[in-house]
């Protein structure tokens, strides 16, 4: 009868709490999610520097913005396994897009004017597809940014030590691979355009996009998916705290009101921040009681008011980051780039020496660093993340000033 018992706990501890297999099943550890799933988931233009400078930046911020309504729809609606899927197919759609509108200059050129030179440019049907193609590639990164990435995560339980500190380390591997994989692809993919041809150039990437496809869906069987519980969109929570909120601000706030709309509940220390929130927990005259926000709703809404400055500090580094491919490529192309008679290195392919450095650094932080700060300071992740994200801008910082030196010693050797 023990040995019954025994076996019947094991199973228990097996299942995974809150998540399901692709059967909709309670997700078992041995069979389902941690590293075993994390796997599967991991010029033509003729345009003018200035002008492509801001093509450039406008794409990058409107791709940047995207995953905002992709995080949505995916936590609303399709959930981030169908979200993924969705978007690896505009994202293909996209770079075939891509790929045929580079087989277009060789069709018809037309005679244009840049830089008070008349030179052959591309025809603007081909421009038109171009954009177009391209905005269908910052469609579909919209939800891959928000989903790919978190639902790797989704399959170390963070409830679970071993996988708990197993998750931290897949955020490194994860950055490290995708750096790695995308600063080899810089190299290859930009001497294939620059010496080649930019159809190639644009049919590889879409071509790995269908087999990463393939291989992500492979992975079906052994992903956890977490269990849907019946609250709203995380957006329409919060948003629904600052409408309550507002229609509230008349309104005297006693102070026992938040005591008993809490259910008896004292506020933290952290909630006296932002206490104009506090009046979403009153319900008003004619309301319905299910229209009062709960408490969980307005402590949710005041940590992304937290979160702003960070939000805020990033918006500067994202300005930093832009030059890499910008700036930094027209800088490469006044540079002396001749290796060997006969190899020139392509501009653009200067933007690996980050990614280079990125790829020595991370197993260095992820097998020394993390440890020894663990022993430190208990913490599985080594430091925090807001720490991490600290340090990281500082060091930018002197980044900065090493561009700006560097440019300095630039203009005066060209003048």
């Amino acid at each position: 009868m023990e040995d019954s018992n025994s076996v019947l706990l094991e199973a228990e501890l097996a299942l995974v709490d809150g998540a399901v297999d692709y059967t909709g099943q309670p997700a078992v550890r041995s069979k389902s999610g941690y590293w075993r799933s994390a796997w599967f988931i991991i010029g033509p233009l003729k345009q003018s520097t200035a002008t492509s400078a801001e093509n450039v930046n406008i794409w990058a911020g409107t791709a940047s913005l995207l995953p905002i309504l992709g995080a949505f729809i995916a936590d609303s609606f399709l959930g981030r396994y169908r979200t993924i899927i969705l978007a690896s197919l505009i994202y293909i759609l996209g770079l075939s897009l891509l790929t045929l509108s580079a087989m277009l200059p060789s069709l018809i050129k037309s005679k244009c004017q840049v830089d008070s030179t008349f030179i052959f440019c591309s025809q603007h049907s081909q421009v038109i597809l171009f954009f177009i193609s391209l905005y269908l590639v910052a469609i579909g990164q919209s939800g891959h940014k928000p989903c790919v990435q978190a639902f790797g995560a989704d399959q170390f339980d963070d409830k679970h030590p071993k996988e708990l500190i197993a998750r931290s380390s897949f955020f490194n591997w994860w950055y490290f691979t995708m750096v790695g994989v995308c600063s080899a692809t810089i190299l290859v993919l930009t001497y294939i355009q620059d010496n080649y041809s930019w159809v190639i150039g644009f049919g590889i990437p879409c071509v790995v996009m269908i087999i990463g496809l393939i291989v992500f869906m492979l992975g079906t069987m052994t992903y956890r998916f977490n269990i849907k519980d019946n609250d709203k969109s995380p957006f329409l929570r919060i948003g629904r705290v600052f409408v309550s909120a507002v229609r509230n601000w008349r309104t005297t706030l006693p102070s026992t009101s938040i005591e008993e709309e809490s259910g008896g509940i004292v506020l933290c220390q952290a909630s006296t921040q932002f206490n104009f929130l506090n009046k979403a927990l009153l319900t008003p005259k004619g309301s319905k009681e299910d229209e009062t926000c709960t408490l969980n709703e307005v402590e949710e809404a005041k940590a992304v008011l937290r979160l702003i400055p960070i939000w805020a500090t990033t918006l500067v580094y994202g300005i930093v980051f832009a030059q890499v491919s910008t700036f930094f490529t027209k800088q490469g192309k006044s540079m002396e780039r001749t290796i060997f008679p006969g190899f020139d290195i392509p501009p653009a392919s200067l933007q690996t020496i980050t990614g280079i450095a990125i790829v020595l650094i991370c197993p260095v932080y992820d097998r020394i660093f993390v440890p020894v700060t663990r022993s430190l300071t208990g913490i599985p992740s080594g430091i925090t993340m807001l720490q991490r994200i600290g340090t990281g801008i500082f060091l930018s910082i002197f980044t900065v000033v090493v561009a700006a030196l560097v440019e300095i010693k630039r203009l005066k050797t060209a003048q």
